[in-house]
């Protein structure tokens, strides 16, 4: 190892190659800050520096760990003593924007709200939107194929990538840094590793889409009586608000009270006593039309009893204040700690009987402590549970698992929305793929890594 880290420090410089405290000082969970256990963190400047860095790795047959935000939950950027961990963190640097093109070129380092500023810069706009923003990256958002709050309308980080450059587990670096809408010369290798979580490759730099701007902006936080009512409000919204429907959140009512009353965190808009809320958002040309045409819609669902109060945001003050009760992670973590968070999508009409059934099944098996919250992005059929028992223990742990994903094979949903495998998941990934289907990742794995040397035992193990 010594002589490993005497070559990369060759390649990378002093300043990229990161020891002792420098190490174990950075968090590798966002939510226990568990630290960092790697033997030592690489930080490539470069495409080069990283092909030279991991085909080093490659001939020591060097285990290692891809970082980007960290604001991960499944475990993913988990390293143990004996593995490296390669940092992105100094390949930041937005590289070209184009305007007539409506594409942004950028390194995989570069931070989701950066790429959002810099198409702003240009009266355009990066769609993807998320609540780490501020610290996740777009490599991160790549190997985990993001999603967020706009995939309603927008799609999933994968609908984002035009192109984008890799570097294998050898150091051969695969480029294909496409900037057309329309390419279907042989195989569309950029998916390969788009979800991936970087167990295929190394995601290193991307051509993103950009998006018109939208100057008019509504947004509502409603109260619903009835899971019937919502899912009846999100067909109406997305049949009159086509064209403009940007957002569709979920709140149920231990997710609303819990954020706002019971924390104190934040003054809560409407009455907590409702059992659904909804955050509806529309993005569009017109801010008067717009306004009197949105206000409309939900006076229409008032009347037919789809809505009994709602608030409509007047400022950007005001939407932001809606949208904080929405993304306020760090009270939940507080409140619950410790915690378990669950990420998962199922069928919208199964929805409220899985919600049910779940809240049932927890209570009697941790009758005194457990507790859930739910929300997510109803929209899409996707939701966020956090559960906690007042134990962490890894039987705890099991238990609670086998509540939530057992159920989902039933109804045809799925483990992971939109944060990804890595090690947490990985043992329930048959609830959601057959078999045929993993044996056929596993064939990939080692065709893409043949010595199995990129986040080793993360998705899928492979023996």
């Amino acid at each position: 190892m010594d002589k490993l880290l005497n070559d990369l420090v060759a390649v990378v410089g002093p300043e990229g190659v990161l020891l002792g405290e420098d190490v174990s000082q950075r968090s590798v969970d966002w939510f226990t800050g568990a630290p960092c256990r790697a033997k030592a963190i690489v930080r490539p400047r470069n495409t080069e520096q990283l092909s030279k860095v991991m085909a080093l790795c490659y001939q020591a047959d060097q285990l290692v760990v891809t970082h980007g935000g960290m604001t991960g939950i499944v475990h993913g950027g988990e390293a143990s003593p004996e593995e490296l961990v390669v940092s992105l963190e100094l390949m930041n640097q937005i590289e070209e924007v184009d305007l007539v093109g409506s594409t942004i070129q950028v390194q995989a380092g570069v931070t989701l709200q950066r790429v959002q500023e810099a198409a702003a810069e240009i009266d355009m706009q990066f769609p993807l939107d998320l609540g780490a923003r501020g610290s996740c990256t777009i490599g991160g958002n790549i190997a985990t194929n993001a999603g967020g709050i706009r995939v309603i309308r927008y799609g999933m980080m994968r609908q984002q990538v035009l192109g984008l450059e890799a570097v294998l587990s050898d150091g051969t670096v695969v480029s294909s840094l496409n900037k057309m809408l329309k390419n279907n010369a042989g195989y569309d290798l950029k998916q390969l590793f788009i979800g991936s979580e970087g167990t295929l490759g190394i995601v290193t730099r991307a051509v993103l889409r950009l998006q018109p701007h939208m100057p008019s902006e509504q947004t509502a936080l409603v109260a619903v009586p009835s899971f019937d009512a919502l899912t009846q409000l999100l067909r109406r919204v997305s049949q009159e608000l086509a064209n403009s429907l940007s957002a569709f959140e979920a709140l149920w009512n231990s997710h609303y009270k819990l954020v706002t009353t019971e924390s104190g965190k934040h003054a809560p808009p409407l009455a907590d006593d409702s059992p659904f809320y909804a955050i509806i958002e529309t993005l569009g040309l017109d801010d008067t039309q717009d306004a009197e045409h949105f206000s409309e819609i939900l006076q229409k669902a008032m009347e037919d009893g789809l809505i009994t109060d709602a608030v409509l945001a007047s400022s950007g003050a005001q939407r932001q204040g809606i949208w904080a009760i929405r993304e306020d992670i760090e009270v939940l973590v507080h409140q619950l700690k410790p915690m378990f968070s669950y990420d998962i999508s199922l069928p919208i009409p199964h929805m409220d009987a899985y919600v049910d059934t779940l809240e049932q099944n927890l209570k009697a098996q941790f009758p005194q402590t457990g507790k859930m919250i739910v929300f997510g992005h109803l929209g899409d059929g996707n939701l966020h549970i956090m559960i906690t028992v007042r134990d962490d223990s890894s039987q705890s742990r099991r238990q609670v698992e086998q509540l939530v994903y057992s159920p989902l094979k039933e109804y045809g949903g799925s483990i992971s929305a939109e944060h990804g495998i890595g090690l947490e998941k990985r043992d329930y990934l048959n609830i959601s793929r057959s078999s045929e289907e993993i044996a056929l990742m596993k064939r990939m794995k080692v065709a893409l890594d043949p010595k199995l040397l990129l986040n080793r035992g993360k998705v899928v193990a492979v023996e």
